[in-house]
């Protein structure tokens, strides 16, 4: 029997009994033979197969001596490839090759098709890596931007793009995208489609809260004459089927992710129900930076009428007092004709006490409201430098101790620990007559612990209350707010030798200070759609 037949032979024998496709390989790297299963694989007869370049690496070939070829060990030496003969196919090969025996030119290969093994990981490593985006930094549009790209790799589509509502609730923005290119003017030429009569299924999907399919939308497109403003954009990828999904919040649809698929690729089930998972987690980006940013308006209207309150109690009754010293001084020299020195001493002296005072108490307000100092000095600078402040202004004398660990805070907890020990030196240079304030600050326990001490006279709160009081001032709720916002507390009470104790602890996140860095509340807006309807 010659080798030729008996290649044949033994060929015909091992391909019968393969679990997976099985494929001869020469020397060129091209098919030379395939069973029923390889061609099944590929999608092609094996006819058309032999003479075709493979996909396979040969490059990589087992040795001579390795295992037999379905054995464990060839397992391990496992390489991936892909497989794309035609649009509509593409697939994932795991393939083991051997040389062929008693051939020098020849390569067995056998391989399986882990399409979807490797898509269902793709799609849990694009989930996986999305929630890990919306604990780190970066503003929404990173976010939205980076989720989209990992929706774009793990389904292999054309492009994907993200849309939300914008601040008045009447607009669409996109505020993620991959695939397209970026083109200022879209939302323009996107409405002059619609006013030509284009259909724009995406808004279907947002109104109806709920997924809508279009098969073959890139050709339709490209056919209707009302589309023709977006033509070239729309045509600058091969892209076929179409699906909008809406991002949902309570029931409420803020935004909408389309996704635009390559040539053969249909939407199933399990591709909507990835989209629905990515769609949530945009969904979830996009609440919490509505929520910051609510939260942050709040703070800042607070912060408006605290400081209206304050100027209203100090310095503008102060400025009064002033003015009517002038008035005082006026009326004096209208009845006599000349103002005794005796009484102009009196009245200067009244004016320059309550002038003094009044800027004390505008460098004060000025030092409280100067912008994220803790930020750019770092927290223990901040506090020292607002400890020096208010020494300086007034007759109290302050001791700072401070421990290791400090410099582990981020930015946006040192913000709001700063203005905890803000106000609390506020309370004390106001309400306490106090001569002395001793302030520690330093982690223990993976937690940040401030102490504000001072020797007045002591917050009118029973002995034995040691939570901050529910119903204080403003300046207290805000205290307490902020601690709360990181899981701490704030606690408040007399000391046994008089005056009273501000202890704030705020524990540390057990990933670390990158956890803890700011993080921006403003989207910036890629392109705004305007619905003719203001309801989108």
């Amino acid at each position: 029997m010659s080798s030729r037949v008996r290649e044949a032979v033994d060929w015909a024998d091992v391909a019968r009994h393969a679990p997976d496709g099985l494929a001869v390989i020469d020397a060129r790297g091209r098919f030379a033979q395939l069973n029923d299963a390889a061609a099944a694989l590929c999608a092609c007869p094996a006819d058309e197969l032999v003479g075709r370049a493979a996909p396979f690496d040969l490059a990589r070939t087992a040795a001579a001596d390795t295992p037999a070829l379905l054995d464990d060990a060839a397992a391990a030496q496992e390489q991936v490839c892909t497989w794309a003969p035609k649009p509509g196919i593409h697939r994932e090969f795991a393939y083991r090759t051997q040389p062929l025996p008693g051939s020098r030119d020849r390569t067995v290969v056998a391989f399986r098709d882990v399409s979807a093994e490797h898509h269902r990981q793709r799609r849990v490593v694009a989930i996986a890596r999305t929630a890990a985006k919306l604990a780190s930094e970066g503003s929404i549009t990173t976010i939205l931007d980076a989720l989209a790209r990992e929706v774009l790799r793990a389904d292999m589509l054309a492009a994907v793009q993200i849309l939300t509502l914008d601040e008045s609730g009447s607009s669409l923005q996109i505020m993620g995208s991959a695939g397209f290119s970026h083109q200022p003017d879209f939302f323009d030429n996107l409405m002059e489609c619609r006013k030509r009569g284009a259909t724009l299924r995406m808004l279907e999907a947002f109104r109806r809260r709920e997924p809508v399919v279009v098969p073959d939308r890139g050709a339709a497109i490209q056919a209707d004459p009302a589309w023709e403003p977006l033509h070239a954009h729309m045509g600058e990828l091969d892209w076929d089927w179409f699906a909008s999904v809406p991002l949902m919040i309570r029931g409420r649809a803020t935004g909408i992710m389309n996704a635009y698929f390559a040539p053969g690729q249909v939407v199933g089930p399990r591709t909507l129900e990835f989209l629905g998972a990515m769609a949530d987690q945009a969904a979830v980006a996009v609440d919490y930076v509505t929520l910051l940013r609510k939260e942050r308006e709040l703070a800042r209207r607070d912060e408006r009428q605290r400081l209206a309150r304050d100027l209203h109690d100090s310095i503008v009754q102060q400025v009064f007092a002033i003015g009517m010293q002038a008035k005082s001084m006026g009326v004096l020299g209208a009845r006599t004709g000349t103002v005794p020195a005796q009484s102009v001493r009196r009245i200067a002296d009244e004016v320059g006490g309550l002038s003094r005072t009044v800027l004390t108490d505008l460098r004060a307000m000025v030092h409280e409201l100067r912008p994220a100092s803790s930020v750019e000095l770092g927290l223990e600078e901040a506090v020292r430098a607002l400890v020096d402040s208010t020494a300086h202004r007034t007759s109290l004398r302050f001791d700072v101790v401070t421990g290791t660990g400090i410099e582990a805070v981020g930015a946006e907890m040192a913000e709001d620990v700063y203005r905890i020990v803000a106000e609390a030196i506020h309370n004390v240079v106001k309400h306490a007559e106090a001569t002395h304030v001793t302030l520690r600050m330093g982690v223990r326990d993976r937690a940040l612990a401030v102490t504000v001490a001072d020797d007045g006279a002591g917050m009118a709160v029973s002995a034995d209350e040691e939570a901050l009081p529910a119903r204080g001032g403003y300046g207290l709720t805000s205290m307490r707010e902020r601690a709360e916002r990181w899981g701490g507390t704030v606690r408040i009470g007399r000391r046994p030798e008089g005056g009273t104790s501000v202890r704030a602890a705020v524990p540390l996140p057990a990933s670390g200070p990158g956890a803890l860095s700011g993080r921006p509340e403003g989207p910036a807006h890629h392109g705004t759609e305007r619905a003719e309807d203001g309801q989108l």
